[in-house]
C-alpha cells in the first residue's frame, strides 16, 4: 500500500479520514515486537511483514515499545528507554517508510513520542488516566486507545471523550479482551460491536488485539501466560466481523522474544495469516 508521491503519515490519516466503518479500505495491520528488540530483529520483523501486507493490499504500521512499564515482574525486560527507543523506530520507519506506533506510560513521553511516531497509543491499565490521555491528545498525533480489560464497552464513551475534549482528532479504540475470572480473558464479540459502535460516534475506526486477547494475564506466576495457537482463529473472526484495523505482535523467534513471549505470533504465522484475513475482507466488500 506505499505512495511514492505521499508519506507514510499521509497515507495514514488518509486510511483513517475515511470514516470509522468503511469495509472498503485497505486492512490496517499493526505489527511488530512487543518490545524492541536489536535493530537486526527489528528490520527483519518490518522487513517481512511488509512485504507480506504490499502483497495481500493491506497497510502496515510497525509497532514496538520503548518501555513496558507493566510488566508481572520488576525483574522482566522493560526495553531500550525512550531516547534508544525512538531512535530505533525512527531506524525501522526510514529504512521500510512505514507509520510507526508505540506505547507512552507518562505524560511526559507524549510529545517527544510524537515527533517521531504517526501513533501514540495507550496501555489498557492506564486507559482512564485523564492527564495521560489529555498530553497525547494535545499532540496532534493519532490516538489508540486499548479498552481496560476492567471495562464494558460502553464505558470507552468517556476514555473517547476525554481525546476529543483534548483536540484529537484521530482516535482509535482497541480491544483486547476482558477479565473473566483469575488468569483468564474472554473476547465478546457482541462487546466488540458495540466498541465499534461507540467509536463511530467519534469518527473513530475499531481495532482489535490478536495477540494480547489470547494472554493469561499472570498465569505463569511472575509471567504472564498464553494461547498463541489461538490468534488466528480470533483475527479471521475479528476481520469477518467487520473490524478494519488489527494489533498483532510477533516475532522471529518467539522463545527469545524480550516480552509476550507466551502470546507473540511467530513471524512466519503472521505472514502467512495477512493474506488469509485480506480475503476475508474482500468477501465482505463484495
Amino acid at each position: 500500500m506505499s505512495d511514492d508521491t505521499s508519506s507514510p503519515t499521509d497515507r495514514l490519516h488518509a486510511w483513517w479520514d475515511r470514516g470509522p466503518i468503511v469495509p472498503s479500505r485497505p486492512l490496517l495491520v499493526i505489527a511488530g515486537p512487543c518490545v524492541l528488540e536489536s535493530d537486526d530483529i527489528n528490520l527483519e520483523i518490518a522487513s517481512r511483514m511488509k512485504a507480506a501486507c504490499d502483497a495481500a493490499g493491506a497497510m502496515l504500521v510497525f509497532k514496538a515499545s520503548f518501555d513496558k512499564a507493566n510488566r508481572s515482574s520488576i525483574r522482566s525486560d522493560r526495553g531500550p528507554g525512550l531516547e534508544q527507543g525512538l531512535r530505533q523506530l525512527e531506524l525501522v520507519g526510514r529504512e521500510f517508510d512505514v507509520p510507526l506506533l508505540t506505547d507512552v506510560h507518562e505524560a511526559a513521553q507524549a510529545m517527544p513520542a510524537s515527533e517521531v511516531v504517526d501513533i501514540l497509543q495507550i496501555p489498557a491499565f492506564l486507559c482512564r488516566q485523564t492527564d495521560l490521555l489529555v498530553a497525547c491528545g494535545i499532540t496532534g498525533t493519532a490516538v489508540s486507545v486499548k479498552k481496560g480489560q476492567f471495562l464494558a464497552p460502553s464505558e470507552m464513551r468517556n476514555v473517547l471523550e476525554k481525546l476529543s475534549e483534548s483536540g484529537c482528532r484521530r482516535m482509535m479504540a482497541t480491544e483486547r479482551g476482558t477479565f473473566f475470572g483469575y488468569h483468564r480473558l474472554v473476547t465478546d464479540f457482541v462487546g466488540l460491536g458495540d466498541l465499534r459502535e461507540i467509536a463511530a460516534d467519534f469518527d473513530a475506526p475499531t481495532c482489535f488485539d490478536v495477540t494480547h486477547s489470547t494472554q493469561l494475564p499472570g498465569g505463569e506466576g511472575d509471567m504472564s501466560g498464553g494461547r498463541p495457537d489461538r490468534g488466528p482463529l480470533l483475527a479471521r473472526a475479528a476481520v469477518a466481523a467487520g473490524i478494519s484495523a488489527l494489533f498483532l505482535e510477533t516475532h522471529v523467534d518467539p522463545a527469545s522474544a524480550r516480552s509476550d513471549r507466551a502470546t507473540v505470533m511467530p513471524i512466519d504465522v503472521a505472514t502467512d495469516l495477512i493474506g488469509t484475513l485480506t480475503r476475508i475482507r474482500e468477501v465482505l466488500d463484495a
